[in-house]
């Protein structure tokens, strides 16, 4: 059973990583649903590729969804105004809604192939190969690095935005980055993971660790130490049980939030 829970485990380190991290900016910026819009701006973009003839699973068509998740970052960047009349939210909201309905569109073009690309969108983690887990360790950490040397900018802009414009920092330009390197990771792992396992690395570790902690660095770590437990458990479940695997890990991800707030209410009544 280890050995068969290894490469999944392994994948599952990885995506806590990067997405316990990047879903503290995404909680703190309240842009909770970014996920799912790239995501599914990703899968337009791999819809329109196999439509142009190119394999789903080619590189050609990765660097297709790479680009269609470039524009989604582009939008996203150019939405965040000062003065908010309407939250970035909706427009978030909104341009999910309209990729999901593109995408239904144009799998009317293919219709005898729109099971391989159901497969391709909710993932399949037990089945990962040592090739994936090297290119998404190699990858993710190359973005990890990217924003540790701009930590102070990115960090800046999404806990003080305000602070961010008294020092005269681009804000539209960081945001870009920002979304580009996460629509990075996100048209990564959904292709792994799928959209509900990816949305449950970036969110619940984040949450769970806000609810438990004040200070940056403790969130980051208690973000990592419960999203790699919790995805433990959620494998071993999966395995014992013969569940599938994305869904019993995302259902594990539920317990812990509603353990956390359980243990949360108790410290705060030690405390009085």
């Amino acid at each position: 059973m280890l050995e068969f829970m290894l490469l999944p485990f392994l994948a599952c380190l990885i995506l806590t990583g990067i997405h316990a991290y990047l879903g503290i900016h995404v909680i703190e910026r309240e842009v909770i649903f970014v996920d799912l819009a790239l995501a599914q701006i990703a899968a337009l973009g791999a819809i329109v590729a196999f439509l142009l003839g190119m394999e789903l699973h080619s590189t050609t068509a990765y660097l297709f969804s790479l680009g269609f998740t470039f524009v989604g970052a582009t939008i996203f960047s150019l939405t965040r105004l000062k003065e908010r009349k309407v939250s970035q939210e909706a427009i978030i909201g909104i341009v999910y809604a309209v990729s999901a309905a593109l995408s239904i569109l144009a799998l009317n073009r293919a219709p005898s192939e729109a099971e391989h690309i159901k497969y391709m969108l909710v993932g399949n983690i037990m089945f990962v190969e040592w090739s994936e887990i090297i290119k998404m360790a190699i990858l993710y950490a190359g973005i990890g690095l990217f924003h540790f040397i701009y930590r102070k900018k990115f960090l800046l802009i999404s806990l003080h935005p305000e602070e961010a414009r008294k020092q005269n920092i681009p804000i539209r330009l960081w945001d870009f980055l920002f979304y580009v390197s996460f629509g990075i990771v996100v048209t990564s792992s959904v292709e792994i993971a799928g959209v509900l396992l990816v949305f449950s690395y970036l969110i619940v570790p984040a949450v769970s660790a806000m609810l438990l902690s004040n200070r940056l660095r403790t969130r980051l770590i208690l973000g990592w130490a419960l999203g790699s437990l919790t995805s433990l458990v959620g494998l071993y479940l999966s395995v014992v049980l013969d569940f599938p695997t994305g869904a019993t890990i995302v259902c594990t991800f539920g317990i812990l939030v509603v353990a956390v707030l359980i243990l949360q209410r108790w410290l705060i009544k030690t405390k009085r």
